[in-house]
């Protein structure tokens, strides 16, 4: 019976320390780590979530960009940063649910070193080509691929990234075959199409639609199910001559494992607040899909997409590094 009221006292004091903790915290700047470098979507993303919880918790939220290995690098730094709130990492559907079968190590355990807070945006992605290539539609990039089988260069942020599975998705859909050109991110590999180093790119629709809109790339077609109301003209690939075809990646917010419940809820609580209103309308008006949700239901989501992104990986033959 000691032994019992013992555990009992010892519980609702870490309890009450955790509640305590969550109501003065933060008491200094918060570091939001991502895994690309900036001017990326995840950066501009993590930028907006910086800024709204700045305003509304009243300490300095700090981006930390540590690009490199697909994610992997970030990710293992934050997995084994102390779980007390003040290291939040802002990531992709690619780092935790694809970067498991694509990598030998990652560093990192997706399903228990983090604590899930919210889901916080949807984002599909838009195939483009530099204006060089002799292609005006997806039905010709296609053609083009398959008469030149390797030879057709398309970048991507890197390997397992969101870019790269829909690149990924495309080659099996079509049967035709590119050379993909993994970058450490999504900016320099932007970088060297607008330069014509690469030819062709699925780069997401937040970064890709102001060289879109104003010619700088040519769009051919865009990922998701249903075309943007930003770029009304721009078929769906699947509208393009690609029935079926649809790849949709996250960015989502995660703390290290064993981050007090209290603050992960006063986290959550803060950004569905906020999706519901501006900051969300301010993510929807560069392409992305406002989410939110509970930490249970991104939790359930990384576990859906790892076993999706698991099956388009062995289907593709790609064998981990």
């Amino acid at each position: 019976m000691i032994k019992y009221l013992r555990k009992s006292v010892l519980f609702f004091l870490i309890l009450g320390f955790g509640v305590a903790s969550a109501q003065t915290w933060p008491t200094g700047p918060v570091k939001i780590v991502v895994p690309f470098p900036p001017g990326g979507s995840v950066d501009i993303v993590a930028r907006i979530v910086a800024k709204r919880l700045t305003d509304s918790l009243g300490q300095p939220f700090l981006v930390d960009n540590r690009a490199g290995a697909s994610g992997n690098i970030a990710a293992e730094y934050v997995s084994k940063t102390n779980p007390d709130g003040n290291t939040l990492f802002v990531t992709s559907s690619g780092v935790l649910a694809a970067n498991i079968h694509l990598f030998k190590r990652t560093g990192f355990d997706p399903f228990n070193d983090f604590t899930p807070i919210i889901r916080l945006v949807n984002q599909p992605n838009i195939l483009m080509v530099h204006p060089s290539v002799p292609v005006n539609s997806v039905k010709e990039l296609i053609a083009l691929a398959k008469s030149q089988p390797g030879n057709v260069t398309m970048g991507s942020a890197g390997i397992g990234t969101g870019q790269d599975i829909a690149a990924k998705q495309f080659e099996m859909a079509t049967g035709a075959k590119v050379l993909h050109v993994p970058y450490k991110g999504g900016a320099p590999a932007l970088n060297d199409l607008l330069g014509g180093q690469i030819q062709s790119m699925f780069e997401t629709s937040p970064t890709a639609l102001q060289y879109v809109t104003s010619n700088k790339l040519r769009g051919l077609a865009i990922t998701s199910a249903k075309r943007s109301p930003l770029l009304p003209n721009l078929p769906t690939v699947a509208e393009a001559g690609v029935p079926g075809y649809e790849s949709v990646t996250w960015i989502g917010l995660v703390a290290p494992a064993g981050t007090p419940k209290a603050i992960i809820d006063k986290i959550n609580a803060d950004l569905n607040k906020a999706l519901a209103v501006d900051m969300g309308k301010q993510l929807a008006e560069i392409t992305l899909d406002p989410i939110g949700g509970t930490p249970q239901s991104m939790t359930e989501v990384i576990k859906t997409d790892s076993a999706m992104y698991g099956q388009i990986i062995k289907q593709a033959g790609i064998e981990p590094q």
